[in-house]
């Protein structure tokens, strides 16, 4: 009996004789798929998280966790340019799990949902030897979508906030970095409390030709390395120009490896045409931006510029398998 392949070579073998109907514009293989719906485009995604894999409950508030749960799909629907529109719940439940923990996780979703506009319309609870939270997002696009086949050559790479937070936030509540004061509180809400990057997605949509983009949730250069082989590219990228934030710099010590392969930041990474400034894309999608490369023409992969230069396989992140 062999075992697994990695998740996105499973991902590949379980999708690679799906037969589409014509309603399918965009199928397997971005962070949404598009479905015609009328005189509309119609997209759907879906993610879960799972207790000892993807949270633990001691780390913060149920409600906080429900919130969470509802941002990384929120993010998937900010990937493609999109507005969310609805979702449904699935939550399978241990045994010992108090009412008031499932109370607060619904009212963390439930909050979340009101402030982006969505309707919870339905949902499902099983029985389970530990908790998880599966939701399937439905959103529209109102223009282009951001797709992972469109980056091209010459096109500049840049990349929202700063990244590497949620990965030590990650470490700091596991035990295994330490922190103390405003730089913990900062990194483990950055892990706690992700901010799916809607605005910034639907600002980058109404812009010709519409960039590719994708959200950074299992490491920038893994995420990147997705456009890559959708779009059949090369990329440069130039460790100095990650953007990381003041605390990761003094926890990490300038370290920057988990800016390059941590995930959970759900920051936006995109790749548009030359001519635009940092300056006028900040000032566009309402957050700070930084250019971090430059796709070439070439194979699916990443050379490292500046110091260190090197070449790098596009697969380096977190895998759900590994």
């Amino acid at each position: 009996m062999s075992k697994l392949p990695t998740e996105f070579d499973l991902i590949a073998r379980l999708t690679a004789d799906l037969r589409l109907s014509r309603r399918v514009i965009l199928g397997p293989g971005d962070d949404c798929a598009i479905l015609s719906a009328g005189r509309k485009r119609q997209l759907i995604t879906i993610d879960s998280m799972v207790e000892g894999v993807h949270f633990k409950l001691k780390w913060g508030s149920p409600r906080d966790l429900g919130a969470r749960a509802l941002a990384v799909n929120l993010s998937d629907i900010a990937a493609m340019g999109g507005y969310p529109t609805a979702c449904v719940v699935n939550l399978a439940l241990r045994r010992g799990l108090s009412t008031e923990a499932v109370d607060g996780l619904y009212k963390g979703l439930k909050a979340s949902a009101r402030a982006v506009g969505i309707d919870v319309v339905g949902g499902n609870i099983t029985s389970a030897a530990q908790i998880a939270i599966t939701i399937a997002m439905l959103g529209e696009l109102h223009g282009a979508a951001l797709r992972r086949d469109a980056a091209r050559a010459g096109d500049e790479i840049y990349v929202t906030g700063t990244l590497g937070d949620a990965a030590a936030g990650w470490r700091i509540l596991e035990g295994k970095l330490k922190a103390a004061g405003s730089h913990r509180k900062f990194l483990a809400a950055r892990f706690l409390k992700p901010a799916a990057r809607l605005d910034a997605g639907q600002a980058l949509a109404r812009i010709r030709p519409a960039p590719a983009a994708i959200d950074i949730s299992d490491g920038m250069l893994q995420d990147l390395g997705h456009i890559l082989d959708r779009s059949g590219v090369g990329a440069k990228i130039d460790p100095d120009a990650i953007p990381i934030s003041p605390a990761y710099k003094s926890v990490m010590r300038g370290a920057i490896d988990l800016a390059l392969t941590g995930g959970d930041d759900y920051e936006l990474l995109f790749c548009i045409r030359p001519g635009y400034s940092e300056r006028e894309l900040t000032a566009r999608l309402g957050v700070a931006v930084r250019r971090i490369g430059t796709i070439v023409r070439g194979r699916p992969e990443i050379s490292l510029v500046g110091t260190h230069p090197r070449r790098l396989p596009i697969a380096r992140g977190f895998d759900q398998l590994r």
